[in-house]
């Protein structure tokens, strides 16, 4: 899902930087909302677990150049189920960052994109979840359906945003959308993985007992809204 460098240039990256402050406006709004829930304590920590997953997912786990851009397995939709959506949206903008910095220096102009590219889907995703799933249901108890539904509002987020900024960038030449298809293609693979991954991860914490009332996870993971 990264903005590869030279995809938007020039004055056309002021728009990044506005979208990414909308959305950190957001997200700073929803942190303070959970701090006030559970306490400074368990956003912090539950933030540190979301940086390390997703900076595992950056450069542990398997990625690939198809198209315009690259596919991760950033597995949204299980970052939101376990840990919350403030949380997940620090751990993901963090674990960015920091990949930017110590790892992909080329990438750190394109961080407003990215950040943009990852953090409004992750925020419909919440939106989504509150009207699919009853407030009397924990996450733990989720079907296949719903996580496939969560997982197709932030996986599809991410190739809408890829497809944007690849358009407004180098407009509709057939090469360009060429890239965007294939690497829209491509993440079928990725939304085929996670509705899943999500259901084993719920199946496990299910089963563990000593996480009910834990700091690290998030409330409704286990209680009704």
């Amino acid at each position: 899902m990264h903005i590869e460098p030279g995809v938007v240039t020039g004055a056309k990256i002021a728009l990044s930087y506005a979208t990414a402050a909308g959305v950190a406006a957001h997200g700073l709004r929803e942190a303070l909302r959970e701090t006030r829930r559970r306490g400074l304590l368990s956003v912090l920590a539950r933030s540190t677990l979301a940086t390390g997953m997703v900076f595992s997912s950056f450069e542990i786990l398997p990625h690939f150049p198809v198209g315009v851009s690259e596919v991760h397995f950033i597995l949204g939709s299980t970052l939101f189920l376990l840990l919350g959506a403030a949380p997940a949206a620090i751990g993901l903008a963090t674990g960015l960052l920091i990949q930017g910095l110590f790892f992909a220096p080329g990438d750190l102009p394109q961080y407003a994109m990215n950040v943009t590219t990852l953090l409004v889907p992750l925020f419909t995703l919440s939106a989504l979840a509150r009207r699919i799933i009853a407030d009397n249901t924990p996450y733990v108890d989720l079907k296949y359906r719903q996580a496939l539904a969560l997982s197709l509002a932030f996986q599809g987020g991410v190739v809408s945003w890829v497809g944007f900024w690849a358009i407004y960038g180098h407009g509709l030449q057939a090469e360009n959308l060429a890239g965007i298809a294939s690497f829209a293609g491509a993440y079928v693979i990725v939304l085929a993985v996670e509705p899943l991954a999500d259901l084993a991860v719920l199946a496990a914490a299910k089963s563990l007992r000593g996480l009910r009332g834990s700091l690290l996870v998030t409330g409704r993971l286990f209680r009704p809204a």
